[in-house]
């Protein structure tokens, strides 16, 4: 046993990468347990492990006291001092009690342990393999559906496409390749998790990265995403190169690049609008294909109103308000478009609205409330009082 434990522990660590100390550790404290078992719990026992021949060996651990109360825990000084003259109270003693039979036991909790550690090996390995592919697109097979997941095949590991990162009615069959989004990777009790997307807006990205050179070395940069996954997409894209168009890069000869984009993501309409630092400008290239007449933001610079030709009002608004609220989504801006008709009623009606007169209001008058001038008024009267009476 203890040369195929050894070479077994040789294995583990060339073709695993499982470190023979660590699991040695590990197979100590189990087989601590596995004695304590079989033999008695109440004993304080250690066991070593000889990592040159690939014996063990159980021993018992005493402590020495002048008064023996548990002969399974403590050893007289007395018999202490007859194994080795220098010990003293307090002192621990270690007796060997390997049982004659405990290799079998050793043998099945090795095993144990083995596997265990393999295992947990295993999973450390596949774990670090795909957190590296975080945030990044794989290719796939559509192993199997329930009433809540798709679970793609990803090489190592089976991934989970939730109902919420799917796109909505687009049909999985077994053996499907689909390319998914690594939204997350959890370290879980069961072992490492992988979690899919098919509606992530940056599955979007990632795909112009692989479809578009230009965009993969950093020539022309995405700046934002807008998404309605299976329905309709908005890009916002700039060029680091003057000389580089960046609509027309993405869009490719004949549209055969954004096509192949198209195609992954089952028809979903695409509209490939060019990054501007004014936000005016910018939001008018987002309401692509409808035209913008004007631009006004409110104080916060968060807000503001478009106003379009009356004949593309609905164009600018789209089926459902779709075509505005991704515009919105795309320069994070709130969005109010109004048709030139509508804009004009608003500000004849603000036009006619009465001015409000302001009111002046002038410095109050100081009156003199002084002592000297109110005894002048009452000796006024009572002068005039005293005339009277006299005539």
């Amino acid at each position: 046993m203890s040369k195929e434990m050894l070479n077994a522990l040789d294995a583990l660590e060339v073709e695993k990468g499982i470190s023979k100390e660590i699991v040695i550790e590990a197979l100590e404290a189990a087989l601590v347990s596995a004695y304590k078992r079989h033999y008695g719990q109440a004993q304080n026992v250690e066991v070593e492990f000889d990592s040159k021949k690939g014996n063990i060996h159980v021993y018992a651990v005493k402590e020495i006291t002048e008064e023996v109360m548990d002969s399974q825990l403590e050893v007289s000084l007395d018999e202490a001092l007859k194994l080795n003259g220098a010990y003293e109270l307090g002192d621990t003693v270690r007796f060997e009690v390997t049982p004659k039979d405990f290799g079998r036991i050793a043998a099945q909790t090795a095993k144990q342990v083995i596997l265990q550690r393999v295992r947990e090996a295993e999973r450390t390995i596949i774990y670090n393999e795909f957190s590296a592919y975080e945030n990044e697109i794989m290719q796939g097979i559509v192993e199997r559906q329930d009433h809540r997941y798709i679970y793609v095949n990803l090489g190592k590991i089976e991934a989970v496409l939730s109902r919420q990162d799917q796109i909505p009615n687009e049909v999985y069959q077994p053996h499907d390749r689909i390319k998914v989004y690594v939204s997350k990777v959890e370290n879980t009790s069961k072992g490492p998790q992988v979690f899919v997307s098919r509606s992530h807006p940056d599955l979007l990205k990632r795909l112009f990265e692989q479809e578009i050179p230009e965009v993969y070395d950093g020539i022309v940069e995405i700046v934002s995403v807008a998404r309605e996954a299976g329905d309709r997409a908005k890009v916002s894209v700039r060029s680091q190169d003057e000389n580089v168009d960046p609509v027309g890069t993405c869009v490719g000869q004949k549209g055969q690049r954004v096509q192949a984009i198209v195609n992954e993501l089952k028809g979903e309409n695409m509209d490939i609008v060019e990054w501007n630092e004014d936000p005016a400008v910018y939001i008018a290239n987002a309401l692509n294909p409808a035209q913008v007449v004007e631009v006004t933001f409110d104080e916060s610079g968060k807000a503001c109103t478009v106003v379009v030709p009356d004949y593309q009002l609905s164009l600018a608004i789209g089926k459902r308000g779709q075509n505005a609220r991704l515009a919105a989504k795309l320069t994070n801006l709130k969005v109010d478009i109004k048709s030139e008709t509508d804009m004009a009623a608003i500000r004849e009606q603000q036009a006619a609205m009465p001015v409000e007169e302001e009111v002046t209001v002038e410095e109050p008058v100081e009156v003199e409330t002084t002592e000297e001038v109110v005894e002048e008024i009452v000796t006024e009267d009572v002068t005039e009082e005293v005339s009277s009476n006299e005539e």
